[in-house]
Formats: structure tokens, sequence, C-alpha cells
């Protein structure tokens, strides 16, 4: 307790430095002499109820963060359990338990408080305190001693007092016993703070459009869903031999041979159309090819494609020999490449003309000998096979393999390189069993039409690729859209939407505010049905930006390299903005403390997957030749993610970062992402990112990295509005101490900004 003593001195210490007020000042507010409110911030004795009701107020905040360092984010409901309550010491003999401390912007405080006899305070006058408000007291055990103003009252189990508390009170436990009671300390006035939560616009559930009749998915995948068509829960079966390849591409291939499966489009405007006949002639071909430069199952291969269709036919053929497919940036350097070729013993790679990729991978391959075959692709290099030259001469059939060549679902598929904040990148193995999990990717969050047409904004390095312009598209029988572009310019994907048609669209967080930031009433978006987000957690400002200019809300998605989707806004649900959404019904999703014990409702914790009820499909099967990192992060059946989150009333997941983005300054445990949802509703504001800096008072100190619109330069001026308009919208200690103005963030190529990065820049 006297831990937690000192800490709450702590943080009073630092909100009256941020706040400006002086000792003499804050001692007038807390009616006290100054010098017993020195000793309260130096922790010297422990608090009053009053002294820490009356310091909340003038700082502005709500008493719990005070209390616990933590902020209240319950709006609807908040129960606590037996014993569970926020402990307090508030003075000698008395303890408290607060029970509601994750209910935010409170009427009332109520406490259970358990009050010790004391044989010599009977003969003693009893201290008296003053607040605002009223208070309502229930005996549970024992006997109490209420002074109100003079008159004197004993209270016993049963009995209940109600009173004005801004007249002198006090009590003790009475007539031998301690005293067990409730305390609930009433705002009369209804001062609870300005709090305001960004309610979701009512708007009517999409419904399903044009259901095939019977779907090759049926075969391996059953669904319950409620009589919206949203989904309750999902199994799977006859997964012991699941090739992609077969069992999806040329099952539509034979049922539907003309269906529309990829329109491409080039960065000069060059067009392609890809039935599904189309990608499973064109597969067999490239798998005939791979075979006779004698790539066989489990060989690694590695894609450097980028948004090139011949991606779509590699790796579709590469599933049907059973080699294990490496996506693969065209951003690596000789360096990168040389790591994962060794590293995953790469022994063919498949690799764009464009650019200087080739060349740094030529570099990377005259270390790595195992390294046999490089083909290369839309153009020609000396020491490379041509690939678009080359496969088209081989035979369009190709049998499904047998016997030592028989591809398993519980074989290597698929390896991806994470993006891991430090040492080098782990590398995640999916079986093949994989893709059967992104049915609910696509199905219950993208809510693809089979007649319609899917964009997913991604590159094919990155692992979004496959959740969103492959596997759970394909599962659904929908078409995707891929525009192979360089650069991203929102005037010139957002014309594409009405030329082509596009009924469905998914990109990262950075590309919808580049969006918000054009005059959208420009284009025509009346094609778009459904638009999906992930890469970083969802602002609630692009949110509400996006859904005035389009009427459509952004439905926020989770997951990692190692899964498919695991937290997410499915169709059927009303969207929370800024809100992850609930846990996919095909795994099961905890938020745990360091104990890997369950949090309670609000409380902030790590967002794991219980692995005790077996193996789900969709998660990763290990990090390729490094069992410690796979214990390290998946153990006691237990997969840990490394991302920080609570539990609203509602069973919606709010993100708070990742466990080492957590910011703890003056006690106070500070996610970044709610200081960058209020930063972000600055007209200033582009982006921008928030981490902490070392602060040799506080331990640490929050830091904003600011990208600016258009109309807005830097200046200190904007720097103090900006630190301003923080300290106005939430609670006052989380205001970025620096702040950085940038051309641009560091990101991944997948879109998600690079705050590790940002760590390691020197102040």
């Amino acid at each position: 307790m006297e831990n937690q003593v000192l800490q709450i001195a702590e943080r009073i210490r630092g909100l009256r430095e941020i706040i400006g007020k002086s000792v003499g000042e804050m001692a007038e507010i807390c009616g006290v002499s100054e010098a017993e409110y020195r000793r309260a911030e130096n922790g010297e004795y422990d608090f009053s109820f009053t002294f820490l009701h009356k310091c909340a107020k003038a700082f502005g905040i709500e008493i719990e963060e005070l209390l616990t360092g933590d902020t209240a984010k319950l709006s609807g409901y908040s129960v606590v359990r037996r014993g569970e309550g926020t402990p307090l010491t508030r003075r000698k003999g008395f303890k408290y338990q607060h029970l509601a401390t994750y209910f935010k912007s409170k009427y009332s405080e109520p406490f259970l408080v358990c009050a010790k006899y004391d044989p010599e305070e009977q003969t003693r006058e009893i201290p008296l305190s003053t607040h605002e408000g009223e208070e309502f007291d229930y005996i549970l055990k024992g006997s109490l001693k209420v002074c109100i103003n003079g008159h004197v009252e004993i209270l016993h189990e049963g009995d209940a007092i109600y009173y004005d508390s801004s007249v002198g009170h006090g009590m003790i436990a009475a007539e031998g016993g301690d005293c067990e009671f409730l305390a609930v300390v009433i705002d009369a006035k209804g001062n609870v703070g300005s709090y305001t939560e960004h309610a979701a616009v009512s708007k009517n559930v999409p419904v399903r459009k044009n259901e095939v009749d019977k779907g090759v998915h049926e075969d391996f995948i059953h669904v319950v869903e409620d009589e919206n068509g949203a989904l309750q829960e999902i199994s799977f079966q006859n997964t012991e031999r699941f090739n992609f390849g077969f069992d999806v591409v040329d099952k539509i291939a034979q049922k539907n041979p003309d269906k529309l499966a990829m329109q491409w489009v080039g960065i000069d405007g060059t067009e392609k159309a890809f039935t599904f006949s189309d990608m499973s002639r064109l597969s067999n071909q490239a798998a005939n090819y791979f075979k006779s430069l004698g790539i066989k199952k489990g060989d690694r291969v590695m894609l450097v494609l980028k948004r090139h269709y011949q991606f779509w036919i590699s790796i579709v053929a590469l599933h049907k020999i059973g080699a294990i497919v490496i996506p693969a940036t065209n951003q690596l350097v000789q360096k990168d490449f040389e790591y994962r070729f060794q590293a995953a013993g790469v022994s063919a790679l498949l690799c764009t003309a464009d650019g200087d990729v080739a060349h740094q991978a030529e570099l990377a391959a005259a270390n790595c000998p195992e390294l046999t075959t490089k083909l290369i692709v839309n153009g020609a290099k000396e020491g490379w096979r041509e690939f678009d030259k080359e496969f088209t001469q081989f035979p369009d059939t190709f049998d499904r393999p047998t016997g030592e060549d028989e591809v398993l679902g519980s074989d290597r598929m698929l390896m991806y390189f994470t993006s891991g904040t430090t040492g080098y990148p782990k590398i995640a193995a999916h079986d093949f069993t994989y893709p059967l999990g992104h049915y609910v990717t696509a199905k219950y969050w993208h809510n693809v039409e089979p007649d319609g047409l899917h964009f997913a904004i991604s590159d094919t390095g990155w692992g979004k690729a496959v959740w969103g312009k492959l596997y759970g598209q394909w599962l659904c029988e929908a078409a995707i859209f891929t525009f192979d572009f360089d650069r991203f310019h929102p005037d010139e994907i957002l014309p594409m939407f009405a030329k082509y048609n596009i009924t469905t669209f998914c990109a990262p967080p950075t590309m919808y505010r580049f969006f918000i930031q054009e005059d959208l009433s420009k284009y025509d978006l009346s094609s778009l049905h459904y638009c999906t987000i992930a890469g970083e957690a969802l602002n609630p400002e692009v949110f509400n930006k996006f859904y005035e200019c389009t009427g459509i809300k952004l439905m926020e998605g989770f997951g990692q390299t190692e899964t498919t989707l695991t937290v997410a806004n499915l169709f059927g649900m009303e969207p929370k903005p800024g809100s992850m959404g609930k846990p996919n019904p095909q795994y099961h999703i905890d938020i745990v403390n360091d104990k890997g014990e369950s949090v309670k409702t609000g409380e902030t914790g790590e967002i794991v997957l219980r692995t005790d009820k077996g193996h789900p499909v969709g998660m990763f099967i290990e990090y390729y030749r490094d069992p410690e990192k796979t214990k390290e992060a998946w153990h006691d059946d237990l997969y840990h993610t490394g991302d920080m989150a609570w539990r609203d009333e509602d069973g919606y997941f709010w993100y708070v970062g990742r466990t080492d983005d957590l910011i703890k300054s003056s006690g106070y445990r500070i996610g970044p992402f709610e200081i960058e949802s209020v930063l972000m509703e600055h007209d200033a504001v582009m982006e921008c990112a928030v981490t902490a800096v070392p602060d040799p008072l506080r331990g640490q100190a929050v830091k904003a990295t600011i990208v600016l619109t258009k109309r807005y330069t830097p200046s200190e001026e904007l720097k103090k509005d900006i630190q301003n308009y923080v300290k106005e919208h939430t609670a006052p200690y989380k205001y970025p101490r620096v702040v950085e103005f940038v051309e641009e963030l560091p990101k991944t190529i997948s879109g998600k900004i690079r705050r590790v990065e940002i760590r390691e820049t020197k102040e």
C-alpha cells in the first residue's frame, strides 16, 4: 500500500505542474495547509477521499486515474466481483475498495469500506472533512459512529444514512468491533468531465447479395449463421488433403469456367481479365514448368512480384506441386535477401524485372549456394530464366500428386518473414489448411459478393495480399481487382471505383486518411457497398469523416502474419468507431494479464489465442527453424500476440498498442492510440505516431511525431496549439511534451507505422 501512496503522490505532483498550479493554490483548493499539501505530494501520509476528489476535479480527470494510473473506459455497466475492487488506503484504520473503477463519467463513486475499531478513537473528536455533492452509506457489518456537522448518529447493520457532503462529516467504527459499509459519493451537480463518445450512426444492416447455390467451400467449411446472416459458429472438415489449387481454383473452373477471377490493371493502363478457367490452365502450365526445373514438394520458393499478375499464376502452381511459397517485398536489398535466402533455405527465386530488385537478389545469391534457380518476369536478365516466355510452352493439365509427392493439409505451404520490432525477422510457417481460415476474412469481414469485384490495396510482399486478394475471396467465388502501381496517389485510385464497378474495398488507415483529404464529391463511389480497414488501429475521426462523405461505415479487422483474421467488426455487427470489433468465432480469443489470467471488463491486457482445445485452422504451425522463438510466443496453450487491448461491456475489443508501445509516465499507463485519436481530430494533423521518450523525472514522456495537412506549416505556435488541444480533449497528463513535425512516417510495406524506428531516433 505504501507503494500505491507514493505512486498517487507522484501523479498529483506531475499533474499540478502540467496545469501550472502552485503548491499554495492546490493547498487552498484541497482545503489543507501548504505544509500538509507538500507532505501529500511527497507521499508522507495516506490521502483522504476528499483530498483525492478535490485534486481530481482540479486536474480535470476522474479519480480512478489518480488511484490506478489507468483511464476509465466502460460506459454501459461495470461488474466487480467480491473482493476485486480497486484497493485504496484512505487513512489509518480505513481500507477502501472502489467498486466501479473502469466506468467512465460517473455521477457517483462507490466504495466498499472497512473501518477498523480503535479504542483510542472513541474518546477523541472525530475529524471532519467536506467535499461537493452528497453521500450515501449503508452498514453491512458492525457499527459506525457518524458525525454530521456536530450531530452524532450510531448506525448498525442494515442502517443507512444519506447526507450533504459539503458539510463537515466523519466516521469511526464503534461498539467494540470493525465495521464494513457501502459508501456512495454522489456528484449531485453532474460535474463528471467532458468525455464524449463517438456514437455509431444507425444504418440498415447490409444484405447478402447473389449467394451461390453450392459453393466449393462447402466440402470443407460448415457455418452457423443467425437469421440476418451473421456468423455464429464455424467448423472445418475434410482438411487432410485440402489443396487450394485443386480444391478451389480448379473446382470453380470446372463449375463456372468463364467466371471472372481477377481484373488486372497495369501502371500504364494495360488491362487483363483472367477467368477461373484461365487461372486453372495457366497455373497448370507453370506447375509443369517448375517441375521441369527440379522444383518439388517442400522446396522453398521466393516470389518477389509486386502486384504483377504472374504472382497469382505462380502461387497456385506452387501449391499444386506442394512447394513452400515465400512472398517478399521488392524493397529488399542485398543484406535482406541474403538473410532470407539463408534463413529459409531458399532454392528458387521468381523476381520482378522492375528497378534494382533482381540485381540486389543476384548479389545476395553469390553467398547462397542453395539458391540454384533464378527466374524473372516482365523482362530479361543474363543468368536468369525468362518465366513469361518459357512457362507457356508446357502442357495445361496437371494431375494431383500421389505417393511420396502427395500434398497433405498438414504440410508446410506458405512462409512469411514477420516485420518484428527487434532482431532479425522470424519466419511464420503455415500449412495447406491456412487458406480455409480466410473464409471468414472474405465472407464475414470483407463481405465480398460472388458477382462483385473486391479491391485490396496491398502489395503481394505483405501477408495482407493473401488475406485480401486470393484465398478467402476465391473461396467465396468472388472476383478480385488488382492495380499494379508503384506509389499510392489517391487521385489515381479514386476514379477506378466507378470505371471498374468495384463493390468492396480494403486498405490500411493511411490510404483512407489520404482519401478524406481529397474532395470526394468529385468522384463516383456509388458502386462501393462495403469498406474494411486493417494494418493499424482505426481512429474515430477517420471513420466519421469517411462516413460523412460516403455513407459507408469502415469495418475494422485485426490479425497477424501468424494468423488469419482474429478480431473484427464482422458482417451484421454495428461498428463502434475506434473499436477493433469482437473475436472471430474461428478462434478462442482472450485478453490476459502477465500471469495468463483473463482480465476484467475494462482492464487492459494482452490479446492471446487459447489453443488448449486444439490447433485452430488458420493459425501458424511454427517459426521455421526457430523452436525457441516459437516457444517464447506460444506456450502453456497460449499464443501471445504482443498486442494490448481492453474489452468493453458489449464484448468489443479496443486497441491500446503493442506491449512495447505502452507508455509509463509518472505512474500512468498510457496507450499511444488514445492520444493519436485525439491528435487526429486536430485540423493540422494528417498522420501521427505517439511514442515514449526517456524523461529523468517521469521515467518516460509522451512524444508525438506528426505529418501535417497541406494547409499547415511547422511552427512553435502550432506545437503549442496541438499540445493545448490534447490537454483540453483528454486528461492533461496525456499531452505530448515533445512534438516533432516530419514529412512522412516510417512504415512497413503493409502500411503499419514503425514506432520502433521512431523510438530509436535520437532526440
